[in-house]
């Protein structure tokens, strides 16, 4: 697997975050309470996995990065931003 850029990295790392403080959601709006389900989430949005297409991992990348920037995250609503 390539190695991850920088931005792949920081998403990663704030997804996972979300984990630990168990705020990360799957897609039906359930806690996460695997850590395996956690990293593949994170993997996911971070555009990284190779389960997927260079072209849909760098979409998610984008959308992910969207949703970041309009602070619609789990740790940017619980910090309120």
């Amino acid at each position: 697997m390539p190695k991850q850029s920088p931005e792949q990295k920081k998403t990663v790392s704030r997804v996972m975050h979300e984990y630990k403080h168990g705020e990360l959601e799957s897609g039906a709006g359930k806690k996460v309470e695997n850590p395996r389900q956690a990293v593949a989430i994170a993997l996911h949005e971070a555009g990284a996995s190779k389960e997927e297409t260079p072209q849909k991992n760098a979409e998610n990348l984008r959308k992910t990065k969207a949703k970041e920037r309009s602070g619609k995250t789990a740790k940017a609503e619980k910090e309120g931003g």
